[in-house]
């Protein structure tokens, strides 16, 4: 099969929402329909003992949260589906950012009783910064929540899209009695009592007709008729092109904890959603139809397999073919490299591949070599953008608990600094070392990861800081006189790069004031 048919079978979106709003769990259920799983696990349940599948991390499975992007793909209708299941709280809202850079389309999942939340809010912001196509899926319809159209005016008004339903729920919590699916003509029900089972999806040409009555009850089948003429005359209805622009937005209603409306959104995504893109570097944009390949690095995670250390890249593919034991050029580095064992990812379970087509990610084993945003081309310099580190809002000074372990803690924050969710700075005057993140959560999740993957065990400090800022000089002596008198708030970051720690916001806009000559810049990519 040639480079653009394969092209036209790969879809690759990222899953986005606030905590708990359903996210993994629609995941796993995309995933159980995909034929990927056999069973679905739960994030947090007493009851079920096996965790969901793209909560592969010890913390993830006792916290019932995800902390960090996971990578799956599997087949369904002759298509590629490539799912990223970001982490929804905002402290590790980062890892989600530098994701989005690697989709071509994205899902949101509100929940249905909470509505439109802040990180929500936040996400959906990034992906029309870059006319990300979004569909919706509102989610725990079998719980009581919010009127649909109330639901829908919120959604549009705090997330300012268009919208444009193409399923609509029959009844909500204890009357839910299905869905009517706009894009296929048909009405789902729920069996008796018994609401993990679906009865056969029926099909209605014409919503009039009195054998919906007979399975719905008149009373419901007249609101539903109400309903969708009401739907009809305020929203638009369904252009491919406009959802591919970003400026339509596709809604579905369901339950994905009861598999419900889950295939219908797998169903329509696979016929609507965009190949991949093409993708912007600084040099030129770049076409994924380019016979030439190349890609870069959106996340790295260390230690995923804890018994060999190991480390993976992950790349995105923007153009041409990936493969095995070919030589491709490292651009930062300026090396040519090779790897033998490229992989493919169920979450934690990978599977090498030979070939890797654009759209696709791949998983490259790493010693260190690769940075977030590195580029890997068949010769070309390319240098792909858009992938910056923030300034973070916490601040900490870290300690060795275990003076025996300095070696493991020294490797451990090395390589957890690498994965870009936290960055280290090494202050200038006296060398310690201070942990920046955007949530206090991270905190947690490092000492855990630590003690537990690298056997080192730290503390922390407060440190008082505001922001972090990379500074650009345009001029020596303003640079030289800036070091003398700010060298208490000097630090490096883990690259050699010169950052100030602001202690406050009036001190950082009385030093932009004095030294003139100097740029301040909130994020690393400048």
């Amino acid at each position: 099969m040639g480079l653009l048919e394969e092209l036209k079978k790969r879809r690759t979106f990222g899953i986005v929402s606030h905590p708990d709003a359903g996210k993994t769990t629609l995941t796993e259920k995309l995933l159980l329909f995909g034929g990927a799983i056999q069973e679905a696990g739960a994030v947090k349940s007493n009851k079920i003992k096996k965790t969901a599948t793209s909560d592969f991390m010890e913390i993830e499975k006792q916290r019932g949260i995800s902390v960090a992007t996971s990578v799956m793909g599997f087949e369904y209708r002759g298509k590629q589906i490539n799912i990223l299941d970001t982490p929804g709280h905002k402290d590790f809202a980062e890892d989600t950012y530098r994701t989005l850079t690697a989709v071509d389309s994205v899902i949101v999942v509100v929940d249905v009783a909470k509505g439109v939340e802040t990180q929500t809010e936040k996400l959906v912001e990034v992906c029309r910064m870059r006319a990300t196509p979004i569909m919706v899926f509102i989610n725990k319809l079998d719980r009581e929540g919010r009127d649909a159209f109330d639901l829908l005016d919120e959604v549009e008004k705090k997330l300012g899209l268009r919208l444009c339903p193409l399923s609509w729920p029959i009844g909500m919590g204890k009357e839910f009695q299905g869905v009517y699916n706009l894009w296929e003509n048909n009405v789902q029900l729920f069996l008796g009592n018994n609401k993990q089972k679906m009865s056969e999806t029926i099909a209605f040409t014409d919503v009039n007709d009195p054998a919906l009555d007979g399975r719905i009850g008149s009373k419901a089948a007249d609101l539903l008729r109400e309903e969708l003429e009401l739907l009809q005359g305020v929203y638009p209805s369904f252009q491919k092109e406009e959802y591919l622009k970003g400026d339509l937005c596709p809604v579905f209603f369901g339950s994905a904890l009861n598999n419900f409306g889950v295939q219908e959104l797998l169903n329509c995504f696979v016929e609507i959603a965009p190949e991949p893109q093409s993708k912007a570097a600084e040099e030129r944009l770049v076409l994924p139809e380019e016979s030439k390949f190349s890609g870069f690095v959106f996340k790295i995670h260390a230690n995923i397999d804890p018994n060999h250390r190991s480390r993976i890249a992950f790349v995105k593919i923007v153009s041409g073919v990936f493969e095995r034991n070919t030589p491709y050029f490292h651009v930062r580095e300026g090396k040519t490299l090779k790897f033998s064992s490229p992989t493919t990812f169920l979450a934690s379970k990978r599977s090498v591949v030979d070939c890797a087509y654009p759209g696709d990610i791949v998983g490259l084993p790493d010693t260190g070599l690769f940075r977030i945003g590195d580029t890997l081309t068949e010769g070309e310099n390319l240098h792909y953008t858009g992938i910056p580190s923030f300034s973070p809002e916490h601040f900490r000074f870290v300690n060795n608990a275990d003076p025996l372990k300095s070696k493991q803690l020294a490797k451990g924050i090395d390589q957890l600094m690498d994965e870009g969710v936290a960055q280290l700075f090494t202050l200038m005057v006296n060398g310690r070392k201070i942990i920046g993140t955007v949530g206090a959560l991270q905190y947690e999740v490092i000492q855990y990861r630590l003690e537990h993957e690298y056997g080192a065990k730290c503390s922390y400090e407060p440190f008082s800081a505001f922001k972090a800022c990379w500074v650009e000089s345009f001029d020596n002596a303003q640079l030289e006189e800036f070091k003398k008198l700010k060298q208490r708030y000097l630090a490096e970051d883990k690259y050699g790069k010169m950052v100030f720690l602001a202690d406050s916001l009036f001190s950082l806009q009385m030093t932009q004031e004095k030294f003139d000559k100097l740029v301040f810049h909130m994020k690393s990519e400048f």
